[in-house]
């Protein structure tokens, strides 16, 4: 077994663990899935197809991309989804205008994210989806918990697994047990290039900030994202403190 199929066979495992605890896909699904162009995005299409082909599960795929503005170039997206036998879907929208020239938000990432999610769920239900699915793996659920609480003095994180009722769809990431550095090694030994985000933020976010203080902890305490992860489906319920 080469390294390239040793790592495809760790990342399905974990995906297939996520799936038959949290019932993230079911037969008869039609999921629409949020493509960035980003690695994260690329993995989970690629293992979505893989799930749909290698299990007993018959669901559709509708891969999405919502053009924010930046003119990046898409061909290579469209092409590796050609390759799994998928066609892309582009949204075309004027958020990069909103966000960064109407509005000239000094901290664009919330509501750049939010108008982004707006416009996938209405095209999702537009094509009679019934699921949305998002890339976000272990380390963004980790580096969200410790975003909640250096900045909002909460603990808040998303869940694998979430209801919109006001909209009917449900929120699914697969990913959710797979870790960055085994995104980055198949992205990798798949010769997978990932659409460049010309986004003028990119990089300089509260979020990579506290990115590398997670890896630095990582790096001096092994298995450190896996134990927080853990923490997260070990919450007891009476440990937090209430209000008398």
């Amino acid at each position: 077994m080469n390294s390239s199929t040793k790592k495809i066979k760790i990342i399905f495992k974990k995906v297939q663990r996520a799936n038959l605890k949290y019932r993230l896909v079911n037969s008869g699904d039609r999921i629409a899935v949020g493509l960035s162009g980003g690695k994260d995005s690329f993995t989970l299409l690629y293992f979505l197809q893989l799930l749909r082909r290698r299990t007993p599960l018959d669901f559709e795929i509708y891969p999405v991309y919502i053009d924010l503005g930046w003119e990046n170039d898409v061909s290579f997206l469209r092409q590796f989804c050609s390759m799994q036998g998928l066609s892309l879907l582009i949204k075309k929208t004027n958020i990069k205008q909103v966000v960064f020239d109407i509005r000239k938000e000094k901290s664009p990432c919330s509501l750049c994210s939010h108008l982004r999610r707006g416009a996938l769920n209405r095209l999702a239900k537009e094509h009679s989806c019934n699921k949305v699915a998002l890339g976000h793996h272990l380390d963004d659920a980790v580096n969200t918990l410790f975003m909640s609480i250096l900045y909002e003095n909460r603990f808040n994180v998303f869940k694998p697994c979430t209801y919109l009722d006001r909209i009917g769809l449900t929120v699914i990431r697969p990913l959710i047990y797979v870790e960055e550095s085994d995104i980055n090694s198949f992205i990798s030994s798949e010769g997978i290039t990932p659409v460049e985000n010309k986004c003028p933020v990119d990089g300089y976010t509260k979020r990579d900030e506290v990115k590398a203080l997670v890896n630095e902890i990582e790096k001096r305490c092994p298995g450190a994202k896996n134990k927080f992860l853990a923490c997260l489906e070990n919450v007891a319920p009476d440990c937090f403190w209430q209000k008398i």
